[in-house]
């Protein structure tokens, strides 16, 4: 007479083990994809909170109107731009920052366009966040 089997065989001891080696793998998978979304929005985080800090200090220091330009900028202009362009390279990775203005017309007003970039690591192309603070 035959006794069926007790336990578990190597075959069905092997099967589980591969597939709760999958299930591992498809969670570490996971947390790294956690890991560098949270690193890209954090980043992006940092790219409005740089711009809104030079769209204050514009709003700040109004006068002359264009005078975050470079053309025709004061001491506290050159001195702000200054920080921010650090502020914008501390930051941000390869972070860069511009500032360009457009004068106003009979039915626009003046604007600033405060733009960021930067490069996420392991991407070839800079992302750019801006913003326009219109005086």
């Amino acid at each position: 007479m035959v006794r069926p089997a007790a336990g578990f065989t190597l075959v069905e001891s092997l099967i589980t083990l591969i597939v709760v080696s999958i299930g591992l793998l498809g969670i570490a998978a996971l947390y790294v994809e956690t890991l560098r979304v949270g690193r890209s929005a954090q980043h992006r985080t940092q790219a409005v909170y740089v711009a809104a800090d030079l769209a204050d200090r514009i709003r700040a220091n109004r006068a002359p109107v264009d005078g975050y330009t470079g053309t025709g900028a004061g001491a506290r202009a050159i001195a702000d731009l200054a920080e921010w362009q650090a502020l914008v390279a501390a930051r941000l990775p390869q972070g860069a920052g511009e500032v360009r203005f457009v004068a106003g017309t009979t039915d626009t007003p003046a604007a600033y366009t405060i733009r960021v970039s930067w490069h996420e690591i392991g991407g070839s192309t800079p992302l750019i966040y801006e913003l326009r603070l219109e005086i």
